[in-house]
């Protein structure tokens, strides 16, 4: 595979696995980590950049539906909006360093962008743990080989 295969593969998957389709980037990282072909920093910065712009487009689906909020066919009643707030205010932008976790992650994003949260604040946050996740990932499969 050519490095712009790998690296474009590599975004691409990072992307997708972090908006609401299911997918995952994990297994290609270790793939292309473990061929050894490309450098390990490069590779997780690549999935890092991916995985960030995927949970921005969460982040910008979530702005868009703020709007439909009143609707009836809107999937959360006026009650639940009221305690995500709740939360999210007490525990909301902190929560954004665990968007990388599995199930939980991808409502996070979406939910911060329903909130309101400040896109700059959204990724440094959501930044941080999804390098923290590849960076973790890349050393522990490279401490393996």
């Amino acid at each position: 595979m050519s490095d712009l295969a790998a690296y474009g593969s590599l975004f691409l998957a990072a992307l997708i696995a972090a908006t609401l389709l299911p997918a995952q980037s994990e297994a290609l990282l270790t793939a292309l980590l473990l061929g050894g072909a490309q450098p390990a920093v490069l590779l997780v910065a690549v999935a890092s950049l991916g995985n960030v712009l995927g949970s921005v487009i969460n982040w910008l689906i979530g702005r868009g539906l703020e709007r439909f909020a009143k609707k009836r066919w809107f999937p959360a009643s006026a009650s639940q909006l009221a305690r995500a707030r709740r939360f999210y205010s007490r525990y909301g932008h902190w929560s954004l360093l665990f968007a990388w976790l599995p199930v939980i992650g991808d409502p996070l994003t979406l939910a911060a962008g329903i909130l309101r949260e400040p896109l700059w604040r959204f990724l440094i946050l959501v930044s941080i743990g999804k390098v923290a996740r590849y960076s973790l990932l890349a050393a522990a499969v490279l401490a393996w080989i």
